[in-house]
């Protein structure tokens, strides 16, 4: 009888850990074409801004609440430049989250997409070891958008992310400061199948891109291959 009990748990615990290997797959492959989606744009990124990003996190179908207080709820990617210095080609994803939000009045259950950039190394190292509040931890803006844009503003200099949204189809620079973004290690477990923190991912390449990050690292190396930032 134990011995059938014991085989049930373990079917049941491997059921779940494929259930949650395939959700975190699709969620790196919706982030793949939340990227291409949003380069396609004809006033997308500036292409002088996205040039100067050590990382990306892309957050697809972010849930905005309501319930008193302003909030978000986000499970996403985040993909650097390979290397201790942030010079490579674009690396294996690390899960990523986002929680928290502003107050005041929010109109309901609207998903919206967002896409950070990381724009300096001090940003890209804080986010890979813990949990970093935007515009406390590390300052914060909206990304400017379109082709005439530039990354020499004084609040892109300033910032050490950018951030942006695309919501039913306008895409915009938006800020989301009060939030904050963590690695998610557990994510990382179920997609790699074992133990990986987000810098055995990003510094040590302790393992390959999954196929499910094609999409996402093929228009990231296509759109930007060479890191043009003079912070690294």
């Amino acid at each position: 009888m134990k011995t059938v009990w014991f085989g049930v748990v373990l079917l049941t615990m491997m059921s779940l850990s494929a259930f949650g290997q395939k959700k975190e797959q699709e969620r790196v492959a919706n982030a793949g074409t939340v990227m291409q989606e949003i380069l396609n744009i004809p006033d997308d990124i500036p292409q002088s801004v996205i040039d100067k990003a050590d990382c990306v996190v892309v957050l697809p179908s972010v849930l905005k609440f309501a319930i008193g207080v302003g909030g978000s709820y986000g499970r996403g990617v985040m993909t650097c430049r390979g290397g201790e210095n942030f010079k490579g080609a674009w690396g294996a994803p690390t899960m990523m989250a986002l929680e928290g939000g502003s107050f005041g009045l929010q109109l309901g259950g609207q998903a919206t997409d967002f896409v950070l950039l990381l724009m300096s190394p001090r940003s890209a190292k804080s986010i890979l070891t813990s949990k970093v509040k935007l515009g406390g931890d590390a300052s914060a803006a909206a990304g400017p958008v379109g082709r005439n844009a530039s990354a020499e503003t004084d609040v892109t200099m300033r910032a050490e992310i950018l951030s942006y949204s695309r919501a039913r189809g306008l895409f915009a620079g938006i800020s989301l400061a009060g939030s904050t973004l963590r690695p998610d290690n557990d994510a990382n477990k179920s997609l790699y199948g074992k133990d990986l923190s987000a810098q055995d991912i990003v510094f040590k390449a302790a393992v390959a891109a999954p196929e499910s990050a094609q999409l996402l690292l093929a228009q990231l190396n296509k759109k930007s291959p060479v890191n043009k930032s003079s912070n690294n």
